[in-house]
């Protein structure tokens, strides 16, 4: 039942990239348990890299916006990640979270996902927020 799931927020400052991810899988894999968010201290678009590194998972995010952590602080939220450490610092309590704690995963950066050094980076990045989705949420 939808009343019974956990409400998470996955926080990063411009909610372009890692909280992103964090978003769509959780929804994705474990949809059944938890809701899913995601937003960012400043905001700003949904990065194309995500869109693409999550398509190779076959996770479509394509649908998802880039929100202001404002948008949140009416709502009632079990659980909020920040998953970068400038949001970490911006925001060490998240108004109407049972529960914040800071999960750091690598900066996806500033590259050009057509070089494979790039590909690698933001596959490992999504990797690593996979994977401790899975060990957090499972």
């Amino acid at each position: 039942m939808a009343d019974t799931k956990k409400t998470v927020l996955f926080v990063c400052t411009h909610n372009s990239f890692r909280s992103q991810i964090a978003e769509g899988y959780l929804r994705f894999k474990y949809g059944d348990r938890y809701e899913a968010y995601s937003a960012g201290t400043q905001p700003t678009t949904l990065d194309p890299r995500a869109i693409l590194v999550m398509k190779e998972i076959d996770i479509d995010i394509s649908g998802q916006t880039s929100k202001p952590l404002l948008d949140f602080f009416d709502k009632d939220i079990d659980i909020a990640v920040t998953v970068c450490d400038t949001a970490s610092g911006a925001c060490p309590m998240v108004p109407g979270a049972g529960v914040v704690f800071h999960q750091s995963f690598p900066d996806h950066g500033d590259c050009n996902p057509e070089e494979p050094q790039c590909l690698k980076h933001l596959q490992d990045v999504r990797n690593s927020i996979t994977r401790w989705i899975d060990q957090t949420f499972a």
